[in-house]
């Protein structure tokens, strides 16, 4: 069976495990290393069914323990060329991958890992390069987008294929405009290149969803700009003023900032 858990979401660290009984898939690393033991002990979990780490983009919350996490576990790091280069520049990652374990993944490109097909796309946000993960199990897909500034029409079909769908939904508008972040910083989160609404977030999904869609996370909440019953609540009324039946009742989760999810079961 294939499973789901987030061992955080958001600016101070994302970390999401997807795995079965044999294989595992760990996306981002920006939970500290110490952090992200006690999680794996407290869920029963253990890193040697880690077959490699994924990067959607080089930003600190995302790869901060990288380095760690691979050299600790030798674990191979699988991102674009652009995310690799970030990732050596980027001070915050003290501990830098080793050679060996540096491993490129062209956008589109399909590549197996395990009992995992994973593909990449383009995701725009003010990072060096930013990806998105479409992970094939069977026939289960699984598809994961952050730090996302506008969703394009290669991510529109990304959505519409989707039978598990974790998507940012980083603020609210009114919240965003209305707070006391500098202009300059209200416009870069609001921009084509900074972070999704959750209008827009719900948008894209009424706009591109298929009865294929069998549960939503929300990714990313700002903590300032935000609020988890909020930012479900918009999506779950939004949703269900659709009249689509696959739309209206599909469940909706908020992964939180600095706990962990449960474990989920994707059937």
């Amino acid at each position: 069976m294939l499973k789901f858990i987030s061992f955080g979401s958001g600016s101070s660290g994302n970390c999401y495990y997807i795995f079965t009984e044999k294989y595992g898939l760990l996306i981002d690393a920006g939970i500290g290393i110490r952090k992200m033991k006690k999680y794996f002990g407290d869920f029963g979990l253990s890193f040697n069914n880690i077959d490699c780490i994924l990067v959607t983009h080089d930003h600190a919350d995302h790869v901060k323990a990288v380095g760690f996490v691979s050299s600790t576990y030798n674990l191979p790091v699988y991102a674009t060329e652009k995310v690799h280069e970030g990732i050596k520049r980027n001070y915050c990652v003290r501990k830098k991958i080793d050679n060996n374990n540096i491993k490129y993944i062209n956008l589109g490109e399909n590549i197996l890992l395990g009992d995992f097909t994973v593909s990449t796309f383009h995701v725009p946000h003010d990072s060096l390069d930013n990806v998105g993960f479409k992970i094939k199990y069977g026939e289960q897909t699984f598809c994961l987008m952050t730090d996302i500034g506008h969703v394009t029409e290669e991510m529109a079909h990304i959505i519409s294929e989707a039978n598990y769908l974790v998507i940012e939904s980083n603020y609210d508008e009114e919240m965003l405009w209305s707070g006391a972040y500098p202009e300059y910083l209200k416009k870069r989160v609001s921009g084509g290149m900074g972070h999704l609404s959750n209008k827009k977030c719900v948008q894209a999904i009424i706009e591109n969803a298929t009865n294929r869609l069998q549960e939503i996370w929300l990714c990313h909440l700002s903590q300032e700009n935000n609020h988890p019953e909020l930012a479900r609540k918009t999506i779950e009324l939004d949703l269900r003023e659709t009249g689509i039946d696959y739309l209206s009742t599909v469940p909706v989760e908020v992964l939180r900032r600095n706990v962990p999810s449960k474990i989920y079961e994707l059937k």
